[in-house]
């Protein structure tokens, strides 16, 4: 006789957290913040979807291979930014430890020994990360200024070292490398052979992922975003804010040296330096813009910054495929990082 009523009260919970959802999904609505954080991803799956129908070539294996290798340097390098500016911080020295990484390597490679080529163009990164940052906790150089001196800096040192001509480190016939080239290992050959995924977009992936979760899941990543966010709360806090900062800067400078090692790989040459890998800074911060992460800190995330870099170069790709002229490239990429840094602006405003 009971069991009806007890049925129904049984119910009554369900019903009324079925309720509180409806309620809930009826008020929601689209915030600032919401189109900071997913409208890159919107708009990218948008011309994605675009390229797609207008060109045929675009959705094919090579092409889609072709745009994450092509901007796999970038990303990688913009992955390890984006914890400089998370952190309130700015590196415009991106360039310069790319190219000068790159050229230490293949100075090694040719007068001392072509295995201690890769260490060495990591130790330099490392190095030079860790110089702008104590440049700008310990001598108190703001951001911006330090690392766009450092950079000039870099590319003089770069000009020194190689007399204003590339490098070219020889082949060794010996080892169990394809070919016995063992300087252009990594950055011309695929896993998986001719057919396979080229290793700088491995590497990219995986910087991606390790930076991601750093971020996401770590004390060390909590940190970073308090910092970013009221720097002056975190130091009374009791956290170590200079020793965060540098290993922001020394995790940027690895990236970046990581990259040239790649890049220069690729190339079989350790070069002087060119106007690509001067604008390997601001392309990696326009990616980092585009991806909603603050200029003033304390927000963003790394998988955010691997779609805007995507993003700026699936413009190139696309447009390239369907013969529209660079200058519009510029415009669109430019009106799209203004946007986004306004949005984000709008937010912080709030």
């Amino acid at each position: 006789m009971t069991s009806q009523p007890q049925q129904a009260a049984a119910t009554e919970p369900v019903q009324a957290e079925g309720l509180a959802r409806l309620r809930e999904w009826r008020s929601f609505r689209v915030r600032a913040e919401h189109v900071r954080d997913y409208g890159i991803l919107v708009v990218f799956l948008a011309m994605f979807l675009f390229l797609t129908f207008k060109s045929p070539v675009f959705l094919t294996k090579d092409n889609l291979l072709n745009l994450l290798y092509n901007n796999s340097g970038v990303g990688i390098a913009a992955c390890a930014v984006t914890v400089v500016v998370i952190c309130g911080n700015f590196d415009l020295s991106l360039g310069g430890i790319f190219i000068l990484s790159a050229l230490l390597a293949a100075w090694v490679a040719v007068h001392w020994n072509i295995w201690l080529a890769f260490p060495v163009a990591l130790a330099a990164g490392v190095l030079m990360g860790l110089i702008n940052g104590l440049l700008v906790t310990k001598l108190r150089v703001n951001a911006f200024l330090a690392t766009l001196a450092s950079g000039l800096v870099f590319f003089g040192i770069d000009k020194a070292v190689s007399g204003g001509t590339a490098i070219y480190p020889g082949t060794s016939s010996g080892g169990s490398v394809h070919e016995g080239n063992i300087w252009t290992f990594l950055g011309q050959n695929k896993l998986g052979g001719s057919g396979g995924v080229q290793y700088p977009v491995i590497i990219f992936a995986v910087v991606a992922i390790v930076l991601q979760i750093v971020l996401a899941r770590t004390v060390f990543g909590r940190h970073v975003y308090g910092i970013g966010g009221n720097r002056e709360a975190a130091r009374l806090s009791g956290l170590k804010v200079d020793r965060i900062i540098i290993i922001t800067f020394v995790i940027a400078g690895f990236a970046a040296g990581l990259a040239g090692l790649l890049e220069y790989s690729a190339q079989g040459q350790g070069s002087p330096g060119d106007p690509t890998s001067q604008a390997l800074a601001l392309a990696a911060i326009a990616g980092v813009a585009l991806g909603g992460t603050s200029i003033f800190g304390g927000v963003g995330s790394v998988w955010r910054t691997v779609i805007g870099v995507l993003m700026l170069g699936l413009i190139t790709n696309g447009f390239n495929l369907l013969g529209v002229p660079d200058f519009y490239q510029d415009i669109v990429r430019g009106g799209l990082i203004v946007v986004a840094v306004a949005i984000g602006s709008m937010v912080e405003r709030r």
